[in-house]
């Protein structure tokens, strides 16, 4: 499966386009060079809804789930998301800053936001992930990288990674090593 993303609009052709107000402007657009790797569910471990997309939109219906009021006034988004079969949703331009990554450091250099691309897969940090998930994630990859030719094997890394002792996503059901090895054929 080829993907590409347009070099001017920062937009995937192939991706399902959602458009979430939460982002803003990156402080210098040349600057992208961290893949951050996230998963999410809405409510936690239940697949296939709208949740996250309305989410990530600002407009989840709070009275669905008891758990959502501990998200309620959370303004957050990413650039992608897969669903558990592949099909790829993009909230804005990999060229805007996401609010995905919070309070997070990589190499030391602190607010990832400003300088990554977040990818969210639908699920849990403890639940193993799709095979259609991880065709459309090496896809959705090697076209970044195709654009922003500084995201490296070296520069994708999951959120627990950028914020330790925070965050546990991707988690234990995330086969690095499947992924990393795909990007590399």
């Amino acid at each position: 499966m080829t993907m590409r993303i347009n070099n001017k609009t920062g937009w995937l052709s192939s991706a399902k386009q959602i458009a979430s107000p939460n982002f803003d402007q990156r402080p210098n657009r040349k600057d992208i060079s961290l893949l951050v790797i996230h998963c999410i569910s809405l409510p936690l471990g239940k697949y296939g809804g709208e949740q996250v997309e309305d989410f990530f939109q600002n407009k989840l219906n709070i009275q669905e789930d008891a758990s959502f009021k501990d998200i309620e006034n959370l303004k957050a988004s990413a650039h992608f998301f897969i669903k558990r079969m592949g099909e790829v949703v993009q909230f804005m331009s990999i060229f805007d800053r996401a609010w995905h990554a919070g309070k997070s450091m990589f190499e030391g250099r602190e607010a990832c936001n400003d300088f990554s691309i977040g990818i969210e897969l639908e699920g849990t940090d403890q639940d193993a992930f799709e095979t259609p998930q991880y065709h459309s994630l090496i896809a959705v990859t090697k076209a970044i990288q195709e654009c922003c030719p500084s995201i490296i094997k070296d520069r994708i890394v999951g959120h627990e990674q950028i914020a330790p002792g925070r965050k546990t996503d991707p988690g234990v059901g995330f086969d690095w090593r499947y992924y990393l090895k795909a990007l590399e054929g």
